[in-house]
C-alpha cells in the first residue's frame, strides 16, 4: 500500500480511500473559513516581510501629489520596500492608474479627493501612519492660486493628519523660500517662493514634528528644468536670452531619484522628525555654463547651430512672448514658459549653513555629468544617425564652482 503525504497545516485527518492508495493529508485553510482574529490593530506589531515589494514593512503611507514628477519616484521607492500606499488623485484616473504596478497586489489603493474638500482628505489619511505632501503648482490657475495650494492646502493636510493620529508627516517645500524674495523680472518677486515660505509656517503650526525638505531645481525624466531649456519655445530663433547672460546666477540642481530616496530615508529615521533638510546636488554651477553644456550635449557641434547667449534685460520681445503664452495657454503653457518660471530661474541657490542636506540622510548624490547626457538624449540632433567611432568629440562638462556657505 502506498501512502502520499501532503504537508499542509495541522490538525492531521485521515481520509478513507478505496483501492491501493491511501492519502494522509493535513487540513488547509480555505476562503470559506472564518478570518483569523487580530490580537492588535497596531501596524508596527504585525508580521513583516523581508522588506521587498511583496512584503509588508509596517508602513501605510498616503502620498498627496502622487501623480506629479517627484511623486512617481517616491511611490516606486515606497513600493520596493513593501509599503502599503494610499494614493489620492484628482481628475482623470489615467494619471494615477500607472502607479498600480509600483506595489504588489493589494498594496496600492487609490482614493479620489479634492484639496478644498477636508472630508476627502480625512478619508485618505485615517488609516495611514505616514503622510507625504508633494502637492505644488508652478503657476497659478483660475481654480488654484499659490496660497490655495502651498499654504491653505498644506495647512489642511497637516491639521487633518495630526487629528487622525498620523505619526510622520513629510512636507516638500522649496529652496530659497523667503517672505520677501528679491524681485528680478517681476516687480513683486516670486510668488511661488513666498507662498512656499508661508506654507512651511502653516505646516509647523499644525504639525510641529513634520519633516520639511527644501529641494533646488530638480531634473530627471519629464522634468521642468532640463526640458525647459531644451524646448524650442524657450529660445529666440538661434539664441538663448538669459538674465545678465546667466553669468550672475548660481544653480545647484539635484537628481529626482536622490530627492525621493531622501524622503524614504527620512521616513525610516525617527530622528528626522521636526527637522528641515536641503535637497541640493553635489556641485554648484553658473547658469550660463550649464545652459551652454546642455546645448553642446544636444547639438554636438556648437558652430553648426550658431548658438549664442544674450542679456534678457535688453529684449522686450521675449517677455512679450511669455505674456502671449500665458494668455493663449493659461492652464498648460507651451514649454513651461511663464512669468513665474522666468523669475525663479534667475534666483541663486543659497545653501544655509547648519541646515542638514540629503547627505545627512545617507543619500549618495548623483552628479549631473553622469546623468544629464542620458536625460537629454531624446533631444539630441540627428538622433538616429549612426555616428562613426570618435566622429564627434564628447562635450566637456561644466566647471563646478566652490560652494559658499551663507
Amino acid at each position: 500500500m502506498a501512502t502520499l503525504m501532503l504537508l499542509q497545516s495541522s490538525p492531521i485527518t485521515r481520509q478513507a480511500v478505496t483501492g491501493p492508495l491511501g492519502v494522509m493529508c493535513l487540513r488547509a485553510l480555505y476562503s470559506t473559513d472564518g478570518p483569523r482574529p487580530l490580537k492588535t490593530t497596531n501596524l508596527s506589531a504585525m508580521k513583516r516581510g523581508t522588506g521587498g515589494r511583496s512584503s509588508f514593512n509596517g508602513i501605510v503611507a498616503t502620498v498627496f501629489g502622487c501623480t506629479g514628477f517627484v511623486g512617481r519616484y517616491v511611490c516606486n521607492k515606497l513600493g520596493k520596500s513593501g509599503t502599503q500606499m494610499i494614493l489620492p488623485y484628482r481628475g482623470d484616473h489615467g494619471e494615477a492608474i500607472r502607479l498600480k504596478v509600483t506595489g504588489d497586489l493589494g498594496q496600492v489603493l487609490f482614493h479620489f479627493f479634492h484639496l478644498k474638500d477636508e472630508d476627502s482628505i480625512r478619508e485618505a489619511v485615517k488609516y495611514s501612519n505616514v503622510v507625504i505632501n508633494l502637492i505644488g503648482r508652478e503657476f497659478e490657475t483660475k481654480n488654484f492660486t499659490f496660497n490655495d495650494v502651498h499654504v491653505d492646502g498644506a495647512r489642511a493636510i497637516a491639521r487633518i493628519s495630526r487629528e487622525a493620529g498620523v505619526d510622520r508627516l513629510i512636507h516638500l517645500s522649496a529652496l530659497n523660500a523667503s517672505p520677501h524674495p528679491e524681485p528680478l523680472v517681476l516687480k513683486e518677486g516670486s510668488k511661488f517662493l513666498k507662498s512656499k515660505y508661508y506654507g512651511e509656517l502653516a505646516v509647523r503650526e499644525e504639525f510641529p514634528n513634520a519633516t520639511i525638505i527644501r529641494p533646488s531645481d530638480i531634473y530627471g525624466q519629464e522634468d521642468r528644468f532640463l526640458r525647459y531649456y531644451a524646448h524650442i519655445w524657450r529660445r529666440q530663433f538661434r539664441s538663448m536670452p538669459l538674465w545678465h547672460k546667466g553669468e550672475k546666477t548660481i544653480k545647484q540642481p539635484v537628481f529626482v531619484s536622490d530627492v525621493a530616496q531622501g524622503i524614504i530615508n527620512a521616513i525610516r529615521d525617527p530622528e528626522t522628525a521636526g527637522k528641515v533638510y536641503q535637497a541640493v546636488g553635489p556641485k554648484r554651477y553658473l547658469l550660463s555654463e550649464l545652459v551652454d553644456w546642455f546645448h553642446r550635449v544636444m547639438r554636438k557641434d556648437e558652430k553648426w547651430w550658431g548658438y549664442w547667449r544674450y542679456d534678457l534685460r535688453y529684449d522686450p520681445t521675449f517677455m512679450m512672448k511669455v505674456k502671449l503664452t500665458e494668455m493663449v495657454c493659461p492652464g498648460n503653457p507651451v514649454g513651461e514658459l511663464h512669468s513665474e518660471r522666468v523669475e525663479r530661474e534667475y534666483v541663486t541657490d543659497i545653501v544655509e549653513a547648519g541646515v542638514p542636506t540629503l547627505e545627512d540622510l545617507g543619500v549618495q548624490l548623483t552628479t549631473m555629468e553622469s546623468q544629464v547626457p542620458w536625460e537629454l538624449r531624446p533631444y539630441r540632433a540627428a538622433l538616429y544617425y549612426d555616428a562613426e567611432l570618435h566622429e564627434f568629440e564628447e562635450p566637456a562638462p561644466p566647471k563646478a564652482i566652490e560652494a559658499k556657505v551663507y
